[in-house]
């Protein structure tokens, strides 16, 4: 079977997306994982998948696959990749559209400059909406793994995120503990692991450990969920801006009950066509 395909990145967190209005595809597990090889396939963080809609008010549907051939619900940077692939693919001429997700609706819009804004919806932050199990309703929580502890917050923007804060990202162990969080057991679906400092009041530095994907360049769901951490926590005032490993994105936020905005790039890099080759389903 082949398929055409456009790479593209945001801030370095890169994707394949693939058409699915045009063309038919529907990746199984073990499809989405050998495209996302950096070595046998095509190479990238997730996959993702434009799809007709199937709810009313929606004009497409939006399918996120992680390296490891894991389906999601959300993926910020994806999701302004997302709104400037429909637009250069002649698929809308709407500069806002709105996108059926796992996680409900989103509304990403293409700006005169270039830049994408998404509004990544309301934030969840009570821990059986992540979920993370716990007997307490705490912002601060404490995780204990391998004879080590962290003070975590818990976010769901969509998707499952436990932010702590660090007095320096550069040396936060995110390679060592990134993993272990990830997949805790207090973390039924697993989690997102973000590593935060502070810089200002308007400002983080931020290196998120995501699941299915281990450490990326940058991550907007990430950025969010520290920012929206953040604020919380009384260490921030929106709008702030995030600088990752792959660049920068501007997050706003009125506070609890209010959606939180995200503004950042999308890059097409290369388009091309590939075979999938016919592969065996892995035993579970």
């Amino acid at each position: 079977m082949k398929i055409r395909f456009t790479k593209m990145h945001g801030l370095g967190n890169d994707f394949v997306v693939i058409d699915a209005v045009r063309q038919s595809f529907a990746p199984t597990p073990a499809q989405a994982k050998w495209l996302a090889d950096r070595h046998f396939g095509i190479g990238c963080d997730q996959i993702l998948v434009v799809e007709p809609s199937r709810v009313e008010g929606a004009d497409f549907r939006y399918r996120i696959f992680n390296a490891d051939g894991g389906e999601v619900e959300q993926c910020g940077n994806g999701a302004r990749c997302f709104v400037r692939f429909v637009h250069d693919e002649g698929l809308t001429d709407q500069r806002a559209i709105r996108v059926e997700t796992m996680a409900g609706i989103i509304a990403p819009r293409l700006e005169n400059d270039g830049q994408v804004t998404v509004d990544m919806g309301v934030p969840r932050c009570a821990p059986a909406d992540i979920p993370f199990l716990t007997d307490s309703d705490d912002l601060v929580q404490t995780i204990e793994f391998a004879g080590r502890s962290a003070a975590i917050s818990v976010v769901s923007m969509g998707n499952p995120h436990a932010v702590q804060v660090v007095d320096n990202v550069d040396i936060a162990p995110v390679g060592r503990d990134g993993p272990l969080i990830e997949a805790h057991p207090r973390f039924p679906k697993r989690v997102n692991v973000g590593f935060m400092q502070v810089a200002h009041r308007h400002a983080i530095r931020l290196r998120v450990f995501e699941r299915g994907a281990g450490e990326t360049l940058a991550c907007g769901t990430g950025a969010c969920a520290a920012v929206v951490t953040g604020i919380r926590r009384g260490l921030l005032d929106a709008p702030v801006r995030v600088a990752m490993p792959g660049g920068e994105l501007s997050i706003g936020w009125a506070g609890m009950g209010h959606p939180v905005w995200m503004t950042g790039p999308a890059v097409t890099v290369f388009t091309g066509e590939i075979a999938i080759p016919e592969l065996p389903e892995e035993s579970k």
